[in-house]
């Protein structure tokens, strides 16, 4: 009986279980799906995380390759993130180009890394002028069950986390790029963005990390970045419902929670693997 009334009425299904503060798959308003993270799966990646947010399932590769600096930026190297959404993980998508939602969370991801500043471009630089350092980030999709810009950034910074420079110096002699693969150096983050989502219901409604059926049936929603220190790196919020600065205001105080719970796992997988 409630499998036929979810089917016909999804929405009043929905709203049955909201009224008493719960969700169907028994989870509070405010509280997350199971997380796991998994740093450096991809062997032949520099840097590698898979992250799982529930059933939503996204793996970051981040290839680092040399380059020569852009004339107007000749002290910078670049950083070029891609999510794909392939059609493996879920029916909603297709084969072929990029769809929207996979541009518009390309398009979240770079603007995370702008944002908060995660790395400094600068840093990337070998010699002005000459080489520097481009890390091609790919964020891939394997299952979709909502709320796929949490887990890409997530993803992300596991990722760059777990990346490994090598030496690199450029011979006098001859001009060319030498790289000592036997001295290896981790990437600088300067900070560590988290992105934490929530689905708006009915208009005034919020609850965190919508799985694809809430992202459906909501009225909108807003993701919330934060950083080390609390600071609000953006507000990413794709029409849909409006908010009052109080709602914003709570979406902040737990996306500031959520910061320091994915902080902690990342500090806990990278320990776990590091020789001691």
């Amino acid at each position: 009986m409630a499998t036929a009334f979810k089917t016909v009425e999804p929405l009043e299904y929905y709203r049955r279980f909201l009224k008493e503060n719960c969700r169907p798959d028994g989870r509070e308003l405010g509280e997350f799906r199971a997380t796991t993270v998994n740093i450096g799966s991809i062997t032949t990646a520099d840097g590698s995380a898979l992250v799982k947010l529930g059933n939503t399932t996204v793996i970051c590769g981040v290839k680092a390759e040399l380059a020569a600096p852009a004339a107007d930026s000749a002290n910078q190297g670049y950083i070029v993130p891609n999510v794909e959404l392939p059609s493996l993980c879920s029916t909603r998508f297709r084969s072929g180009p990029p769809g929207e939602e996979a541009q518009a969370a390309s398009q979240f991801i770079a603007d995370v890394i702008e944002s908060s500043q995660m790395i400094v471009k600068e840093d990337l630089c070998i010699t002005n002028g000459k080489l520097a350092w481009v890390l091609y980030c790919d964020i891939i999709c394997l299952d979709y069950d909502g709320n796929i810009l949490d887990a890409s950034a997530f993803a992300l910074l596991a990722a760059l986390k777990n990346v490994q420079l090598p030496s690199v110096t450029i011979n006098e002699e001859t001009g060319l790029p030498e790289v000592n693969l036997k001295q290896k150096n981790p990437l600088i983050i300067r900070k560590h963005p988290v992105a934490t989502s929530f689905a708006i219901f009915d208009d005034t409604l919020l609850i965190v990390d919508p799985t694809a059926e809430e992202e459906d049936l909501a009225t909108g929603t807003v993701t919330i970045v934060t950083d080390d220190e609390d600071r609000l790196c953006s507000v990413y919020k794709p029409g849909g419902s409006p908010l009052t600065g109080a709602k914003l205001q709570d979406c902040i105080t737990r996306a500031i929670t959520r910061h320091k719970e994915v902080k902690k796992l990342i500090d806990k997988v990278i320990k776990s693997i590091k020789p001691n």
